[in-house]
């Protein structure tokens, strides 16, 4: 054998272990590695969740998971010397010094289980819509924890509510992915239906006409407020048909457009048709509004007169029947002269 042999032949020999010591690295197991933070989907905590290469230990449970959706942390030397009882030696923590560990949950606000909950009893014996109704729970509500697994919507699967008390039952079915039957929540308490109303901010008299200062807006059960309820809009300007105290809501019932004309209050008599405007004075039998027909004394011919309240102390009488007109053809001539001379603005009018 030639000196180049020998020298290749130990080439090659040198480039075979090279190749099976890579080998043997490549196939070797990779060392267990700490990790700093972990989120967990169960009630307990592996091997495998705290350590990357756990190998056949990884299913090992170890400590119970914190609370749904609340985070714990662990000391790292705790943590390793647990790994140890259980045969899992050299785990590389690096520089860690605790594990943070979460627990993973569903989240259900206090404010979507109301709603969903006036959602089931919507239009139900006799409830309005659910955006007007008032959800009491039985006992003190807080956002809720469910397992993460519970990925379904919440769907009403029995509903009661009695219309003579309000209080209502209602179950929910949320699908959950861990298992095929789902989870189930039940709610029990009160729903009122409730409406905008106009409130009174002070106590007022009967015949007061009502100022923005007033009158409030807030939400009301309807059996208090009523079918009638008033608005604010609607309330201020608006004269008072009986007194009411500070807190009370208003009805349309309660409120009258406010009376431009009194009993007892003399006014204009006002007959108008194309080419003559004639006015006198009377004096009013009742009190009315706007628009309000009224009986009118007619001071002139001492005759009552039916006419339509046009403003404050003015009553336009009938076209028909002028104001100062009589049933009989002499009569009105004479009525229409008298208002004529009492009247000194007719002719201006004109």
């Amino acid at each position: 054998m030639t000196i180049r042999t020998l020298v290749f032949a130990a080439a090659v020999l040198a480039a075979g272990i090279d190749t099976a010591i890579a080998q043997s690295e490549q196939d070797a197991p990779a060392s267990p590695v700490l990790r700093a933070s972990i989120t967990v989907n169960s009630d307990v905590v592996r091997i495998g969740d705290l350590v990357e290469n756990a190998g056949a230990a990884a299913q090992i449970a170890v400590y119970r998971s914190p609370d749904l959706g609340t985070t714990g942390t662990l000391p790292a030397a705790q943590l390793l010397e647990t790994l140890r009882n259980h045969q899992v030696i050299g785990v590389d923590a690096g520089k860690i010094r605790e594990v943070s560990i979460t627990r993973s949950a569903r989240t259900l606000a206090v404010k979507d289980i109301t709603m969903q909950v006036a959602r089931a009893l919507e239009r139900r014996n006799g409830l309005g819509d659910a955006a007007n109704l008032s959800i009491t729970f039985d006992r003190d509500l807080g956002d809720l924890q469910l397992d993460a697994s519970n990925s379904g919507d919440m769907r009403a699967s029995a509903v009661r509510f009695d219309q003579r008390n309000g209080r209502f039952d209602v179950t929910f079915d949320i699908a959950n992915d861990a298992s095929g039957t789902p989870t189930k929540l039940r709610f029990t308490g009160i729903a009122i239906e409730t409406v905008e109303a106009a409130i009174l901010t002070r106590s007022v008299e009967r015949n007061e006409i009502l100022k923005v200062s007033d009158v409030s807006m807030e939400r009301r059960p309807k059996a208090e407020a009523g079918n009638d309820a008033a608005l604010r809009d609607r309330a201020i300007g608006m004269q008072m048909r009986k007194a009411m105290r500070a807190g009370q809501p208003l009805r349309a019932a309660d409120l009258s457009k406010p009376d431009r004309v009194a009993r007892d209050q003399v006014v204009t008599l006002i007959y108008e048709t194309p080419g003559l405007y004639l006015t006198g004075r009377g004096k009013a039998l009742e009190s009315g509004s706007e628009g309000d027909t009224v009986n009118v004394l007619n001071l002139q011919s001492k005759r009552t007169v039916q006419g339509v309240v046009v403003g404050p102390g003015q009553v336009s009488v009938s076209t028909t029947v002028p104001s100062i007109v009589t049933a009989s053809a002499s009569t009105s001539i004479a009525d229409q002269t008298s208002a004529a001379n009492a009247s000194t603005d007719s002719k201006k009018a004109e």
